[in-house]
């Protein structure tokens, strides 16, 4: 079975960094697809950034471009969210996701692409 745990959310001044880490076990990484998601109150989810485990495919959402990265430790199946020069409106849980379908390149950005969620961490960016 797929588990997925994240850990680093927290609250960040406007500009600082955070980091955040998803300890991921059973049918995850190895040229599957994995990410995060991020949903703020009033809003709905929305993919920030994925990535094909093994490989340097990934995908960011246009409003976090440049700021944050994503990436996958192959050795120990752990998925991160290195978040730099946060704003406000970054403030919102953010959930670790997978799939267990491998792809050939690229990774999708539905909600229901990714049938395994995290139990999420909130991020919280003061003005």
């Amino acid at each position: 079975q797929v588990r997925l745990a994240e850990s680093g959310g927290g609250s960040v001044q406007a500009g600082g960094s955070l980091r955040l880490s998803c300890a991921a076990s059973g049918n995850t990484g190895s040229g599957r697809c994995m990410g995060w998601f991020r949903q703020a109150p009033g809003k709905q989810r929305e993919a920030v950034a994925t990535v094909r485990a093994g490989a340097d495919n990934t995908v960011y959402a246009h409003s976090v471009k440049g700021r944050f990265t994503i990436s996958h430790d192959s050795a120990t199946n752990t998925l991160y969210l290195q978040m730099n020069d946060v704003k406000p409106e970054d403030t919102a849980m953010y959930y670790c996701v997978a799939r267990e379908t491998r792809a050939r390149s690229g990774c999708p950005s539905g909600t229901s692409d990714y049938p395994h969620w995290g139990q999420g961490t909130q991020v919280t960016v003061s003005s």
